[in-house]
């Protein structure tokens, strides 16, 4: 997340499951109760697999109206 994002306050739960060759990436903001599911390759970075989750966390809130 970056300074100017919208959900720099909020409280985000990250879990990641291997499944084979497939990353599965759990995120969940705490304060609507709001989780998404992405998948990715196993190597690809850690890093790049949380930022895409968090991304995708961004756009649900901002489409159900929790965030502007």
């Amino acid at each position: 997340m970056t300074k100017t994002s919208p959900l720099k306050d909020r409280e985000i739960i990250i879990e990641m499951q291997q499944f084979g060759n497939v990353m599965k990436v759990m995120a969940m903001d705490t304060s609507t109760l709001t989780e998404i599911t992405i998948q990715g390759p196993v190597n690809a970075s850690e890093a790049v697999l949380k930022n895409n989750a968090v991304k995708r966390l961004e756009y649900v809130l901002r489409k159900n109206g929790h965030i502007s």
